[in-house]
């Protein structure tokens, strides 16, 4: 039983969606961080940069197909969120550009991501749903236990799709291995047929 409570508790762990990241951001350099995130899954975003006289940075948030999900060209302070429509790889670019001559110092760069159940707000949920502190706790495990059911049904449909590709796999390197020995033996027999006939031209063999 000790063991299955261990379990609950690390894939709950596993799969609270929080990101908080900080790095410095050099003056005319650009850093960019990707993750990869399952589909309709929201995904939010807050970022704070320290203050640098004569740098401007620009945010852009854009997805595998280039996209652009949020952009923002003076990046300060914010938020920003959006919904994910298929499984796909996330970037999160910061792109810092000198404005005029004199000493610039580097940017700090403070940014928080949540998706899945640790994006959503339950506290604007109770109040508009005029829902008790034990109602919204229930609802957050029930959105955090479909979010588990939801993981299983992802890995259980890649295993399927890699099971598939296996067995294709498989399928096509034995055709292909009986077509490899196929042609082999008819060139083996050609080759010998060829040559007694040659012998035979020459009067070597009979």
């Amino acid at each position: 039983m000790e063991i299955s409570h261990i379990l609950c508790v690390l894939c709950t762990f596993c799969l609270l969606g929080i990101d908080a990241i900080m790095f410095n951001l050099s003056p005319n350099e650009k850093k960019c961080l990707r993750e990869e995130i399952h589909k309709d899954v929201l995904v939010t975003g807050e970022y704070d940069l320290s203050d640098a006289p004569n740098q401007r940075t620009s945010l852009k948030v854009t997805d595998s197909k280039g996209h652009i999900l949020y952009s923002k060209d003076d990046a300060k302070k914010g938020k920003f969120a959006f919904t994910t429509e298929e499984y796909d790889m996330f970037e999160v670019c910061f792109e810092s550009k000198v404005m005029s001559g004199g000493m610039v110092n580097p940017r700090q760069v403070d940014l928080v991501m949540k998706h899945g159940v640790e994006a959503k707000s339950y506290e604007d949920l109770a109040k508009a749903e005029k829902l008790k502190p034990l109602e919204v706790e229930l609802r957050r495990l029930e959105d955090l236990s479909q979010s588990i059911v939801d993981d299983f049904s992802y890995m259980r449909a890649r295993e399927e799709e890699m099971r598939d590709t296996n067995e294709s796999t498989h399928s096509r390197v034995m055709y292909f291995s009986i077509f490899s020995m196929a042609c082999l033996l008819s060139l083996a027999t050609w080759q010998v047929l060829y040559l007694r006939r040659y012998f035979k031209a020459k009067k070597l063999i009979e």
